[in-house]
C-alpha cells in the first residue's frame, strides 16, 4: 500500500509593510538617542578642532533627529520606542575602542571619522528605506520629516569626507606622512594649504606637522 505523504502549508507570516516600518522607525528612535549620548564623547577625543565643530554640529543635528521621529511616531498613532537598535550599539562600541586604542596617535583623528561614517552610512540606508516605504504607505508627513533627517545624515557624511581628504588621512601617517630617514624633501603641501584646498605653487615644501 502506497503511503500518502502529507503536505504542510507553511506558515503564513501577516506581518506586513506597516510593521516593518514601524519597527525601523522605532531601531532608528533607539539608535539616535544613543548616538547623542555618544558624540559628545567624540567630540572630547577629537584633536582637530574642524573635526570637532563638526561632530558639535552634528550633535545638534541629532537631537533633531529625535524629535522628528517623535513627530513619526505620533503620526502612526504609536508611543515612541524601539528595541535596541543592534547594529548602532555595534557601531558605537567599536568606536569606544578605537577611540581608546588611538589616543594619543597621528591616527587618532582619522579613527574617529572612519567610525563615525560607518554611523552615517547605516543611517543613510535605513532612512532612505524608510523614506521609500513612507511614500507607499501614503504617510507624507513622514516621508518629509525622514527626507530632512536623510539629508541632514547625507551632509554630515560629506563633511566628515571632506575633512579626511583634506589632512586628517595624511596626518595619521605621522607629521606629514614624509619617511623621516629619506634624505629627499617632502612633496607634501602645508597644513594651511590643504585645509583651504589651496595647491602649492611649487614642489620645495618642507615637511609640515599634524595636519587637523
Amino acid at each position: 500500500m502506497t503511503k500518502l505523504l502529507k503536505i504542510e502549508e507553511p506558515h503564513k507570516n501577516m506581518k506586513t509593510l506597516a510593521d516593518l516600518f514601524l519597527k525601523e522607525v522605532g531601531d532608528m528612535y533607539d539608535a539616535e538617542r544613543r548616538i547623542v549620548k555618544a558624540l559628545p564623547k567624540l567630540v572630547k577625543a577629537a584633536t582637530g578642532e574642524k573635526l570637532k565643530a563638526a561632530l558639535q554640529v552634528h550633535l545638534k543635528e541629532t537631537v533633531g533627529h529625535v524629535a522628528k521621529l517623535e513627530q513619526i511616531f505620533k503620526s502612526l498613532g504609536h508611543p515612541a520606542k524601539g528595541k535596541a537598535c543592534k547594529t548602532t550599539v555595534a557601531l558605537l562600541e567599536e568606536g569606544g575602542e578605537i577611540a581608546a586604542e588611538f589616543k594619543g596617535s597621528p591616527a587618532l583623528n582619522a579613527a574617529l571619522i572612519s567610525a563615525a561614517q560607518k554611523v552615517e552610512h547605516h543611517e543613510i540606508a535605513t532612512y532612505g528605506a524608510l523614506r521609500e516605504w513612507a511614500e507607499l504607505l501614503g504617510n507624507s508627513k513622514a516621508a518629509s520629516l525622514l527626507e530632512e533627517i536623510l539629508s541632514e545624515e547625507k551632509a554630515a557624511n560629506a563633511t566628515l569626507t571632506k575633512l579626511a581628504l583634506n589632512g586628517t588621512d595624511q596626518a595619521a601617517l605621522g607629521e606629514c606622512g614624509c619617511d623621516k630617514h629619506s634624505k629627499k624633501e617632502c612633496q607634501h603641501q602645508p597644513a594651511a594649504n590643504l585645509l583651504r584646498g589651496i595647491r602649492p605653487a611649487g614642489k620645495n615644501h618642507k615637511c609640515a606637522g599634524a595636519l587637523v
